[in-house]
């Protein structure tokens, strides 16, 4: 499941009994400084969710899948890096890892006495 910035909108307005109007220009706008700053290349830290920082990616040579045998230069360029929180990390280290199709399951993997 996703979870989009109406869904967001939507609960926090049940929630705080606010106008989805109101909370969607609250977002929005919250969205917009965070999006600001990284563009300026600031670092973007929030408390107990996490911190976003602008990173520079270095150059590198690169592979063509259509032609193996053709390196393709990719230049160094700036990108959005995301380290959680600790207390997200601790819930999000809670989920079950996801089911690799085609693995074994622990029912079907296992010998059978």
């Amino acid at each position: 499941m996703t979870l989009t910035k109406r869904d967001l909108v939507t609960r926090i307005s049940e929630e705080t009994d606010m106008r989805q109007q109101d909370v969607l220009t609250v977002v929005q706008k919250t969205l917009d400084y965070i999006a600001e700053a990284l563009a300026k290349g600031d670092k973007v830290e929030l408390r107990n969710f996490g911190v976003f920082e602008v990173r520079v990616r270095k150059a590198r040579i690169g592979r063509n899948p259509n032609a193996p045998e053709t390196d393709v230069p990719i230049p160094e360029r700036s990108v959005v890096k995301f380290k959680p929180g600790k207390e997200m990390r601790a819930e999000v280290f809670k989920l079950p890892p996801p089911a690799i199709p085609g693995a074994p399951s622990e029912q079907t993997g296992r010998a059978q006495l």
